[in-house]
């Protein structure tokens, strides 16, 4: 039996007015407000879109180290790109992983005397040209996650008592998606060494994370870590900092971590992050009194990890905390 809940979106996707749509929101508001995450089914992604999208990974790790270098994060401010192994950091340790991380599509922001800091996350991506697929496969799977969240933060504010349409000003005209496509190299047993991916929480909205059939996520539920083995079919699906400081802790952002496979192959994973514009500010929301009585507040408990509301200032605290190099290479003036 699963440790985390099943929800199933189908009902509300097709009629988002219907009995069942109104029975899945309940099941979604519960459960963002106890353990936080949930496997999503019945979302309709293509199948076919997953597999290539899962291939053109696995293609990429495969290839010569010289050649996943040639799109290294520290060739650009952006922090897009290739994150070698160990180079990515949670609490100030070294993540046991390599990755890319691709956001949108676009051309680097010119620097103003008075623009925030955050406008330098601004700017195009690096794709590999040794997997030419890689480009188009991405992309076409970020714009079918792209509905998806648009459809789940519906939900959400529904549940939360709003307009279906409540959150759509702050994802307006230009959310700040990321994809991470991740490959946690096995650890011989006894060898842990290194964390997979440290406890820690995720900085934006939703977040949907696609397993291959290895575990290892772990989501922190009752003051202890289930295993969020995989499902088949299924997205898991958390929420970020952004919907606790919303909602002032009504919902919030659940600690979790990746534990490194003992032998094997490793394991590959794709996370989606549907995130705010960064310029967006989410301000806290009405609430019924109902929900108000169970709001812990937006803040993190850590004083010494605030969350901003405007989400570039937000991100930007976590781009600068979890890549060092590229941090010191391009943004020296910002760690001073």
């Amino acid at each position: 039996m699963p440790n985390l809940p099943v929800l199933d979106i189908a009902d509300f996707l097709a009629d988002p007015a219907g009995q069942a749509a109104s029975h899945f929101v309940q099941e979604l508001i519960e459960t963002c407000r106890g353990t936080g995450f949930c496997y999503l089914t019945g979302h309709g992604i293509d199948p076919a879109l997953e597999r290539e999208a899962m291939a053109v990974a696995e293609a990429f790790f495969a290839l010569p180290e010289r050649e996943r270098l040639s799109i290294v994060n520290t060739n650009t401010p952006h922090f897009r790109g290739y994150t070698r192994l160990g180079m990515e950091h949670t609490n100030g340790k070294r993540d046991w992983r390599e990755q890319i991380d691709v956001g949108p599509e676009r051309d680097a922001a010119p620097q103003r005397p008075g623009d925030p800091p955050w406008l330098r996350l601004r700017g195009p991506n690096q794709w590999p040209e040794a997997v030419p697929r890689m480009r188009p496969a991405i992309t076409a799977w970020m714009s079918a996650m792209a509905e998806l969240g648009e459809a789940v933060l519906r939900a959400l504010a529904v549940g939360l008592g709003q307009a279906p349409d409540h959150f759509e000003p702050v994802v307006t005209p230009d959310p700040e998606v990321l994809v991470k496509i991740i490959r946690y190299p096995a650890q011989a047993a006894g060898e842990q060494m290194h964390q997979g991916l440290g406890l820690h929480q995720d900085s934006g909205l939703l977040s949907f994370i696609l397993q291959d059939g290895t575990g290892g996520l772990q989501v922190e539920s009752g003051g202890t870590l289930v295993n969020a083995t995989p499902i088949p079919g299924s997205y898991v699906l958390n929420l970020g900092e952004m919907l606790q400081v919303a909602t002032h802790g009504v919902l919030r952002a659940t600690r979790h971590q990746v534990v490194s496979a003992p032998g094997g192959e490793g394991r590959i994973s794709l996370a989606y992050f549907f995130n705010p514009c960064m310029e967006a500010r989410l301000e806290p929301i009405e609430l019924s009194e109902t929900l108000r009585a169970s709001a812990a507040g937006g803040q993190n408990a850590n004083p010494d990890d605030p969350i901003f509301s405007v989400y570039g200032e937000n991100w930007l605290k976590f781009r600068l905390r979890s890549h060092p190099d590229v941090a010191e290479k391009h943004h020296a003036d910002l760690l001073a």
